[in-house]
């Protein structure tokens, strides 16, 4: 009896591959994930812990380099498709070690590509970044935009890009490269959450300071030139995330070469707007101070995502900022 088809998923078990997960279960697919849970502070020899997957869903611990695995999962579960959300995110870290980055972001998932190209698999969508831009001429930022990274992350995010381009051309492989904005948020009914070691996202970082379980937030610069004087970001729901992702699939599925898309809601809000949304939500002040500004922050990070929407038919539906911090602060009880 033939094998019913699946998606592999990297990455599966971090913020935004665990909704993802989650969508394609409740859309009738089988996944099947593939995370070596360092996104957790996990060393390959701790146990691994009870994961909160849906039902159907398959898990396997391993690294996205190791070409016999890789093989073997594509095999037994009879893949199609792959959505490729393994990698390091943390700016900060970047710069500091840029050859973690670049072994993880790059050298790791080519070895990927290459594996799940041998097995005939020909749809891939990849986990990309708005940090691809580096700092924008324009705002809202358009897919035509320059792309000029100003940090190891988003370098090795776009040189990955221009690797899944060549491969479009030379093999006939089809992707869509999502540019994510501030990816925020969690799921509805709370089980899935944002939780990041360290953190570095702002809203769990404010509900944390709330809380008493985090120090004093920082606001680092208040002199942009943005109307209250700190940075305004596109905060787009990780729910909405995932949703353009299945989307996606469907659309490589259908033979269509999508290439890099945006995904944000085309409205930012500034620091100060985001403290004061999340004081209404929790009802207390949010404590915090006034730093300098830091390093390569742009004043101002929009999306024009009217391509998504076009082509993919997409439509944010949960990223109005009182959803986005209610959701996050229901996650994080």
């Amino acid at each position: 009896m033939s094998l019913v088809s699946s998606v592999l998923v990297t990455g599966g078990v971090g913020f935004v591959g665990s909704h993802f997960v989650r969508a394609a279960a409740e859309s009738g697919r089988r996944v099947v994930i593939l995370d070596d849970l360092s996104g957790m502070g996990l060393h390959h020899t701790d146990t691994t812990p009870q994961l909160p997957l849906p039902e159907g869903a398959s898990f396997v611990r391993g690294d996205i380099a190791d070409v016999a695995l890789v093989r073997r999962l594509c095999r037994e579960h009879a893949v199609e498709s792959v959505v490729h959300f393994a990698g390091k995110i943390q700016v900060g870290e970047s710069v500091r070690k840029p050859e973690l980055y670049f072994d993880c972001n790059l050298t790791r998932s080519l070895r990927l590509l290459d594996t799940v190209r041998e097995a005939g698999i020909r749809n891939l969508v990849f986990s990309s970044t708005a940090a691809v831009y580096g700092e924008p001429r324009e705002v809202p930022i358009p897919e035509s935009a320059p792309t000029v990274p100003v940090n190891p992350y988003g370098c090795s995010k776009l040189a990955f890009e221009w690797i899944l381009n060549s491969y479009a051309v030379a093999h006939g492989l089809r992707f869509a490269a999502l540019r994510y904005f501030n990816a925020s948020g969690a799921h509805p009914d709370g089980t899935l959450s944002e939780r990041h070691d360290p953190e570095t996202h702002l809203i769990p970082l404010v509900i944390d300071a709330a809380r008493g379980r985090r120090p004093p937030l920082t606001l680092f610069g208040t002199d942009y030139p943005t109307p209250d004087g700190t940075c305004v970001r596109d905060y787009i729901h990780v729910c909405d995330l995932a949703s353009a992702h299945l989307l996606a699939l469907e659309q490589l599925a259908r033979g269509e070469l999508l290439g890099p898309l945006n995904l944000g809601t085309g409205r930012g809000y500034s620091v100060r707007q985001v403290l004061e949304a999340a004081q209404d939500v929790l009802e207390t002040p949010i404590p915090h101070s006034v730093g300098p500004r830091r390093d390569g922050d742009p004043p101002a990070l929009v999306a024009d995502s009217s391509a998504a929407q076009a082509r993919l038919g997409w439509q944010p539906q949960r990223s109005d900022l009182r959803t986005l911090i209610e959701d996050a602060v229901r996650s994080r009880w």
